[in-house]
């Protein structure tokens, strides 16, 4: 790839002609990105028509239409029973029949009444809502007659964000388009061309069918993607497996496992002892190990990464285990600092709550080699952090971590092992196609003593009715997860928001909690704490998925997942791990609205009729691929920009044959690398 192309893609957005620092940083939020690439990489979800009429009668409610209108009066909002009533605009279209045009923004009003004087035409784009009378909210088009022609007959929409419109992408998609001529100039790799013609297509679809996953452009989009994902593993193992990349074999200086095998107050499963011994393995071998364990909600995961802690003590190294948020960082070391204690391992913990002395003490431990196990966020590998010897990185829920941050913890110490925990269930039949230069472990098997929890579905109408059962469940002692979809109320789909069933709920349930991921992350961890506390008087708490992951609470032995047919079946997996992790019978309700689908109620079917994450995963790999309702999170696996798992399999045997057959990356597989961003991704 020429160096001004290369030099192209990789431009800041903010430096594309009406975008800025401000609509950069909205565009990395939502592209995980700034890059000119990125923008590229970011295609359509759908192709919007926009029918012109010029009667609004011929509309159809929920339609986007086209149509010119006589601009008759404009009704300035006020404010009615404390809350603000939106401006409205009151046209004609040609048959005289009413349209109003309703803006809720004050911020641009001026703006928008200007671009609409009263006894003007105008001809007007947007959707079209009826009730008592016709009405456009927010037009996405305003044009005088002589420029109709700038409203598109069909409009492309992109997945969007927080002040970010489709007038933005449109112009910033435009901009980029025009000038990608230039910069292909000269460059003669015939695959260069056509990858950059096949993206063009995707973002200027005429239609849905140029958006689907057997498109022409698509297809080959996604080939080429899986083709870098499939050169970066095959890079990736031979890296590992180098003669020049060997290292020597740590000896043991000191013996723990014995104390460790000691202080359990359980045996461990036949998964459990499997898994120690594939870690073992590695971590005597010449080679770096790089292990992903997989294991159900529940499984044990924490004492087998305890154990390859232990292990590593043994031969005088230190072990640094990785959390997402602070919230698990410290229930981890609750958990594990007790254990490390009657061992004789000194077990610390740091974060970025860590200041001052406390943490310079941290760090001097640290560094003389002290602290065999520190445990905590993205605080371990910050640039004031050094390691005596690092020899083993933890990172738990691994996908919630960017590669970045996992490769700068390894660099922290000299080819340490990695160890990666994932609560995700893969279906078996995925996992070393994503995992590729991983070996992988499952832990399949559930502690003794565990009870399956007992799941049920019931309609939201019978809310009262669950309000009045968990009243005598929480006078026995329960306590009570109650999830919804939305932190605020939202028109768009009807979804449950947690900051309205928190009110409602505490009606009843007087000392109820919020947390949501738009709270203080200080506060949301300390109501976290305090209802994780047995002494609380706080039984209820009302939340968003913010708690899907890593929150540990034994007495919690019911959750209430509101719109439960609004999530993906990995996603009702995950949540439905928050309770059961005691040995009191737990029970988890899918409240679903009345409007689900047959497919929505499938889902909630099978997480009824089982508990087992892989079989689960099975099944919504082919109820509906790799995506993902609620968000953008893909339940831990790659988020691929156009393959897709359920359309694209035999893509991915033809992309991982290609791969193996290279010898050396060809110049294209490279810079599909670096077009796909693997090369980081993995660590090649």
């Amino acid at each position: 790839m020429r160096k001004e192309l290369f030099d192209f893609l990789n431009t800041d957005l903010q430096f594309v002609k009406g975008v800025g620092p401000v609509l950069a940083s909205r565009f990395d939020d939502v592209l995980g990105g700034r890059r000119v690439l990125d923008f590229m990489l970011h295609v359509p979800s759908y192709v919007r028509a926009r029918g012109v009429t010029e009667c609004v009668a011929d509309g159809v409610a929920g339609e986007t239409l086209t149509i010119p209108l006589l601009v008759k009066s404009h009704r300035r909002g006020g404010f009615f029973r404390g809350r603000r009533a939106p401006t409205q605009v009151v046209c004609a279209d040609k048959t005289g029949a009413t349209v109003v045009l309703q803006f809720f923004n004050t911020r641009f009003l001026d703006y928008w009444l200007e671009k609409l004087p009263i006894g003007a035409w105008r001809m007007v784009s947007g959707k079209l809502e009826k009730s008592a009378r016709a009405t456009i909210n927010h037009p996405d088009f305003i044009e005088e007659m002589q420029n109709a022609g700038k409203i598109p007959q069909t409009q492309a929409i992109y997945p969007s964000g927080e002040g970010l419109t489709q007038k933005t992408f449109a112009a910033v998609r435009d901009q980029i388009f025009a000038a990608l001529p230039d910069k292909m100039m000269g460059e003669t790799d015939s695959d260069t061309r056509e990858f950059f013609d096949a993206l063009a297509h995707v973002h200027y679809p005429a239609d849905d069918a140029d958006l689907a996953p057997n498109s022409k452009y698509i297809v080959k989009l996604a080939y080429w993607e899986l083709l870098a994902h499939q050169t970066a593993i095959a890079i990736s193992r031979r890296n590992r497996h180098d003669p020049r990349n060997r290292r020597t074999v740590r000896p043991q200086k000191y013996n723990l496992l014995e104390k460790f095998y000691a202080t359990l107050p359980f045996d461990l499963t036949g998964a459990q002892k499997r898994t120690i011994d594939d870690i073992f393995a590695d971590m005597s071998a010449d080679v770096p190990m790089m292990r992903l364990v997989q294991g159900d909600v529940g499984s044990g995961k924490t004492i087998v990464a305890l154990a390859a802690a232990v292990r590593m003590a043994e031969f005088g190294a230190q072990t640094a285990m990785l959390a997402p948020t602070d919230a698990l960082a410290m229930q981890h070391y609750a958990k594990l600092k007790t254990m490390c204690d009657k061992i004789g391992i000194v077990c610390d913990i740091l974060t970025g709550r860590d200041k001052g002395a406390s943490r310079r003490e941290k760090l001097i431990s640290l560094r003389s080699g002290r602290t065999r196990l520190v445990i905590g966020t993205h605080a371990l590998f910050s640039d004031d952090v050094e390691y005596r010897d690092l020899g083993l990185v933890i990172v738990d829920e691994q996908h919630r971590f960017g590669v970045t941050q996992r490769e700068a913890l390894r660099a922290k110490g000299e080819n340490p092992d990695m160890l990666a925990l994932s609560a995700t269930p893969i279906p078996r039949t995925l996992s070393m196609t994503i995992y590729g230069d991983m070996d992988v472990s499952i832990i399949n098997e559930k502690p003794a003593g565990r009870l399956p929890i007992i799941t049920t579905k019931l309609p939201t109408s019978r809310i009262a009715d669950l309000v009045a059962r968990l009243k005598s469940q929480i006078a026995a002692g329960a306590k009570v997860f109650w999830v919804c979809p939305l932190v605020d109320d939202s028109d768009d789909n009807g979804a449950a928001a947690a900051t309205a069933r928190y009110e409602y709920l505490r009606e009843f349930f007087p000392t109820a909690g919020l947390v949501h991921g738009q709270m203080d992350k200080k506060q949301r961890d300390a109501t976290m704490a305090q209802f994780a506390d047995n002494d609380s008087d706080m039984s209820i708490l009302v939340a968003t998925t913010v708690i899907e992951v890593g929150i540990d609470v034994p007495r919690a032995t019911i959750i209430v997942i509101e719109n439960a047919e609004q999530f993906g079946l990995a996603a009702l997996h995950q949540l439905r791990g928050r309770v059961g992790r005691g040995n009191a019978q737990s029970y988890c309700i899918l409240l679903y609205g009345k409007s689900t689908s047959e497919n929505g109620m499938r889902r909630l079917s099978v997480l009824c009729e089982t508990d087992d994450g892989f079989a689960i995963a099975e099944q919504d790999l082919m109820m509906r691929g790799t995506g993902e309702l609620i968000g953008t999170r893909q339940s831990g696996w790659i988020n691929y920009h156009f393959a897709d798992w359920r359309e694209h399999r035999d893509l991915f045997r033809l992309a991982s044959a290609a791969a193996r057959d290279m010898d050396v990356p060809t110049p294209w597989a490279r810079d599909l690398m670096f077009i796909f961003n693997r090369r980081t991704q993995l660590g090649a």
